[in-house]
C-alpha cells in the first residue's frame, strides 16, 4: 500500500469517527493489550463509566468471536507452543449519537443461515426477552460447535443501547464475511 492510499484510508476513518481500528491476526494476548488501550482512551475522553463498560464489553465479545470462530486462520507450532491465529477486523468509533463497535471475519458459508436466524431472533427481543434468553442459555448445555457458553451475541444485544446490525458478504464458494456493528 502506498502513502496516498494510506492517507485516503486515514481520511475515510476520520470521517467515520473511527477511534481505533485493527485488521489482522488476533490472539488473547492481543485482545488484552488492545483492551487496555481502549479503556485508556475511553478514560482519557472522560466517557461515562456505564457507557465505557458497555463499549468495552461489546469490544471484548466481538474480539472473542474473531478469536474463536474466524474461518481465516493459521495454526501451527512455535517452538513447543501451539499457535492458532485467527484473522479479522475491529473498529471502534463515535457517531452523532454515541459509540459503535464493528467487527468482521470470515465464516464458513454453511453457518450463515443458522447465524442469520439466531441474530435476527436476538435482535427482535426486548430487554426482558434478552435477560430470559441469557439465563436460559447459561442453564442449558453448551451449543454444538460453540467454544464458549453461547451467550456472546445476547450479551452484545444487552449492551447495545441503540441495537445492532449485521450482514454476510459472499467471499467464495466456501466462505462468507460476517460483519456485525453494535451501537451504544
Amino acid at each position: 500500500m502506498d502513502s496516498q492510499k494510506i492517507t485516503l484510508l486515514r481520511q475515510e476513518m476520520m470521517s467515520e469517527g473511527v477511534l481505533f481500528y485493527y485488521y489482522g491476526y488476533v490472539t488473547e494476548r492481543i485482545l488484552s493489550v488492545i483492551g487496555e488501550t481502549v479503556m485508556d482512551k475511553l478514560e482519557l475522553d472522560k466517557t461515562e463509566r456505564s457507557v465505557a463498560r458497555g463499549v468495552f464489553g461489546v469490544f471484548v465479545e466481538q474480539m472473542q468471536n474473531i478469536i474463536r470462530y474466524s474461518a481465516e486462520n493459521q495454526e501451527g507450532q512455535v517452538g513447543e507452543r501451539p499457535v492458532d491465529l485467527r484473522h479479522g477486523m475491529l473498529a471502534l468509533g463515535r457517531d452523532g449519537a454515541g459509540y459503535y463497535v464493528m467487527s468482521a471475519n470470515a465464516i464458513n458459508r454453511g453457518d450463515v443461515e443458522r447465524l442469520r436466524a439466531g441474530l435476527a431472533h436476538i435482535r427482535g427481543l426486548d430487554r426482558l426477552g434478552l435477560k430470559a434468553m441469557h439465563k436460559e442459555i447459561l442453564r442449558g448445555e453448551t451449543p454444538a460447535g460453540s467454544k464458549g457458553a453461547g451467550v456472546g451475541f445476547v450479551d452484545i444485544a444487552r449492551l447495545s443501547s441503540r441495537g445492532f446490525v449485521f450482514d454476510f458478504l459472499e467471499i467464495d464458494e466456501d466462505l462468507s464475511y460476517f460483519v456485525l456493528k453494535a451501537h451504544l
